[in-house]
């Protein structure tokens, strides 16, 4: 497909030099190329709202997890049971 495209752009711009409206035809041709072929492949550009929509996804998860490590980590379960002990005796 790529090799079909890019003869028929050498040809329009052969043609070109006949007529200009042929160097149009083929400038349009491959702007149209490198746009279908940019949103194909790879996705948008670099900084685009998608990669930011997908980059603020990743940092809310990662402070989710942060949040349960420091919540649910060995060094403070001592201190969850004593509240929780201390939480029963009170209800009693």
């Amino acid at each position: 497909m790529l090799v079909l495209l890019l003869i028929l752009i050498m040809v329009l711009f052969g043609f070109g030099f006949l007529d200009p409206i042929w160097w149009v035809a083929a400038a349009v041709l491959v702007l149209m190329a490198t746009r279908y072929g940019r949103d194909r492949g790879r996705g948008r550009g670099r900084g685009s709202r998608s990669d930011l929509g997908d980059y603020r996804d990743y940092q809310e998860r990662r402070d989710r997890q942060d949040r349960w490590d420091r919540r649910y980590s060995r060094q403070h379960r001592a201190r969850w049971r004593r509240e929780d002990r201390q939480d029963r005796e009170h209800r009693r």
